[in-house]
């Protein structure tokens, strides 16, 4: 066993205070060294009692109670890989493992000896046991809180107990205010829901404090606090960055989190209270908040216009360029939703229809509304879809200027636009729209002022990346040549460190672009960007230690989702000689039979909520058998995407998303994992096109060959040649050598971690 219980400790130590009252004499050590003066020396240097590695005196039953909860909590952190061995896995990761077993066996063993033998501090006998529970509850608290965190980090949880030790001893020494104060940070929050119960002007500092750091953290927390006085504060601002989570407390069947809402008296919560009591559909009419706050429409005037789709739609845009910012998000998300509802699925659906059946839904908006249907729609829009939307935004914007358009607008978005005018060949017709005057400004403006705002805020400049690999018109492609130069140069010298990475990365990539058609001229451009090769995977990084490649498939359990499953596991039942299969209730595996060994895992698109309990199951099953998929492939909608995400781990070497290769879904890949070769399309995925690409792939990973992207694709444009219906959905695929934004990204990120030279 690791430890002694607290109840065999204290029994311990009765048998110890027993014998001392009846000692037995002893002989007398002559190999002892120590001289009278040293031990006098020793005994005059007491030990701190926060220091001591042993028990001063024994564990009152009360508090025995507290440390076996606390040691229960141990064993099953320690045992949850099956093995109750005194060490916490984390599979895959030593460092990790041995992190979190420091913390949480270790570390947690010395607090309890700690919380015992911390003085009384002047408390009477009652007060300082109700200190010490209150410490060990806190430890409990701690463990409870592992055991139920589904992706535990070990970092976080070292940290958590060292500053669950500084706590402690600081509430035992009247610190807390000071400590506090000087340490008001995530770790401290976490440990003051129990250690500062009894702590009133601690606990309002580190909340306070927090809830201005991170206002949206704080109010998901509104629990903890509710019934305090300083809750108005962290709601109201919340409200104004996160306000569906204040909007879905009003209607909260929990008393105390809708009370907490409806008791703060900021204006804007209010207004949100309002529409929650008054509305007649509170949802549609939320995003209109901002005309309740300052009184320009009544709840029934809204609820006019959230019923009307186009009139909502036009209204949301208004709003969208001349509302307040904190509204921005909910009008933001409300645009979001309804461009995919109303208008972009539906043309999508009716692709094979007329153009007159087909446009109907979008013939009566207004130019900066149908700007915003491409704007918001870039994930899933098909390039027809996009193209008559387009068009009928050029008629409806004349006599007006492109321009001038933009202008009206804020230029909100602009940069994605214009990368989306290039992806669809439509810029050139866009800038015909101006004079030469107002043309060369808005290309200045695109690559320009890069340089501002946070280190990670890449957005901007990846649509500049993005945009530069589309752009076909030479001319135009010397003048953002030279423009960025220029960007370059005013950053060296106004000593920008993020213009300087920006525009100097953007650089090569133009110089490089148009040679990166072939194996020696993408190599010349990894080497520039100090990448490893952009147009290649290594075998030997697809396998595991015994050589084998595994995949993983995302299915959902929509008509489409369930359809693709069916064309997947039908692929594979036609090459039986290649391939077997074996399905179960959550997931198909599907296994090489010739070649190198590749074992294929693909969840079954069971009805949603199903779906997502087969992907959790899948994740269990990979996880127990330390199976980690190096090729993920997302076979859904958008919608779907997120949840494929939030699997990407530091294995996956290459990335298939199928539908959707927006710019957060890439950043979110790559915060994974950095090295990842993404490919994406500019629209949602398809099914035949899908099953090529893989099974491409596959073809050279049976003969134990390098994924090579310029090749695979050579084949696939051949492929998809002499399949015409298929050939332009094929050519929004983009292949990683030629996703010139994922490239920058992952330069800007090993230029940024680079050491500096000295």
């Amino acid at each position: 066993m690791r430890k002694l219980s607290g109840i065999l400790i204290w029994i311990m130590w009765a048998a110890v205070a027993a014998a001392q009252q009846n000692p037995v004499s002893a002989p007398v050590d002559s190999t002892k060294v120590l001289t009278e003066k040293a031990v006098a020396k020793k005994k005059a240097e007491p030990i701190s009692p926060y220091l001591t590695d042993t028990l001063v005196q024994a564990i009152p039953l009360g508090r025995a109670l507290f440390h076996d909860k606390t040691d229960k909590e141990q064993l099953r952190a320690d045992g949850a890989d099956g093995n109750t061995d005194g060490q916490i896995t984390m599979p895959g990761n030593a460092q990790h493992t041995n992190t979190i077993t420091h913390a949480l066996i270790a570390g947690i063993d010395r607090l309890q000896l700690l919380v015992e033998n911390m003085p009384a501090n002047g408390r009477d006998s009652v007060a300082a046991n109700q200190q010490k529970i209150q410490s060990l509850r806190a430890l409990w608290e701690l463990m409870r809180h592992y055991s139920t965190d589904p992706k535990p980090n070990a970092q976080y949880y070292s940290r958590l107990v060292a500053s669950m030790h500084d706590m402690i001893v600081a509430a035992n020494e009247y610190k807390s205010v000071d400590y506090v104060v000087a340490n008001a940070d995530l770790y401290t929050l976490d440990n003051s829901r129990v250690l500062l119960d009894n702590e009133p002007e601690a606990r309002a500092y580190i909340y306070t404090y927090m809830g201005k750091q991170d206002p949206v953290m704080l109010v998901k927390r509104l629990e903890e606090y509710a019934r305090d006085t300083f809750a108005g504060e962290i709601i109201a601002a919340a409200a104004r960055i996160a306000p569906k989570i204040v909007f879905n407390y009003c209607l909260s069947s929990n008393v105390l989190l809708k009370s907490a809402v409806y008791k703060t008296k900021d204006p804007y919560v209010q207004a949100i209270v309002q529409i929650t009591a008054e509305s007649e559909a509170p949802l549609r009419a939320l995003p209109f908040v901002a005309d309740v706050y300052k009184g320009t429409r009544t709840i029934t005037e809204i609820d006019s216009i959230a019923a009307l789709p186009d009139a909502c739609y036009n209204r949301l845009v208004e709003l969208r360029t001349t509302s307040d910012a904190y509204t921005r998000p909910l009008i933001t998300e409300e645009l979001e939703y309804r461009t995919l509802k109303n208008y972009v699925r539906l043309l999508n659906e009716l692709h094979d229809t007329t153009d007159v059946v087909r446009f109907a839904c979008v013939d009566s908006l207004p130019a900066a509304s149908l700007y915003y249907v491409m704007v918001y729609g870039k994930e899933e829009i098909y390039t027809s879809s996009y193209l008559g939307t387009f068009r009928r935004m050029m008629e409806r914007m004349a006599p007006k200027k492109g321009n001038e358009l933009l202008q009206q607008l804020g230029y909100d978005h602009f940069r994605t636009f214009v990368r989306l005018c290039a992806g669809y060949n439509t810029l050139s017709e866009f800038l015909a729209s101006m004079d030469d005057t107002a043309r060369s400004g808005l290309m200045t403006r695109f690559v320009g002022g890069l340089q501002y705002g946070g280190e990670n805020e890449l957005e901007d400049a990846v649509n500049v990346a993005d945009a530069i690999g589309s752009i076909k018109d030479s001319a135009l492609y010397a003048y953002l040549q030279q423009e960025i130069k220029n960007n370059y140069k005013q950053c060296l010298k106004t000593e920008n460190k993020k213009g300087v990475a920006i525009y100097s990365l953007l650089s090569m990539l133009m110089d490089g672009n148009r040679s990166a058609g072939n194996d020696d001229g993408a190599a010349a451009v990894s080497v520039r960007l100090k990448l490893p090769p952009i147009n290649k995977v290594p075998f030997g990084r697809l396998t595991n230690d015994t050589g084998t490649v595994y995949e993983r498939l995302f299915f959902y359990g929509d008509d489409d989702g369930q359809t693709a499953y069916e064309g997947f596991t039908e692929e594979y039942r036609k090459n039986k000689k290649n391939w077997r299969i074996d399905t179960g209730k959550y997931w198909t595996t599907v296994t090489s039979l010739t070649g190198r060994k590749i074992v294929v895992y693909a969840n079954t698109p069971l009805k949603a909520p199903e779906d997502e309990k087969a992907i959790d199951t899948l994740d269990a099953y990979l996880y127990a058998n330390n199976i980690q998929p190096t090729i993920l492939i997302h076979r859904g909608h958008s919608y779907h995407v997120k949840t494929t995400l939030a699997r990407v781990d530091t294995y996956a070497r290459v990335v298939v998303l199928g539908s959707c290769g927006g710019y957060h879904n890439v950043a979110a890949v790559l915060q994974s994992s950095p090295d990842a070769h993404i490919i994406s399309s500019k629209q949602t995925g398809v099914g035949a096109i899908n099953e090529p690409i893989i099974t491409a792939i596959n073809a050279q990973l049976l003969e134990g060959s390098d994924i090579n992207w310029i090749t695979t694709w050579q084949g696939l444009d051949d492929y998809f040649a002499k399949r015409k219906e298929l050939y332009e959905r094929f050519a929004d695929y983009v292949p990683p050598h030629k996703n010139l934004g994922v490239i920058f990204m992952k330069a800007y990120r090993m230029l940024r971690h680079e050491p500096s030279k000295k």
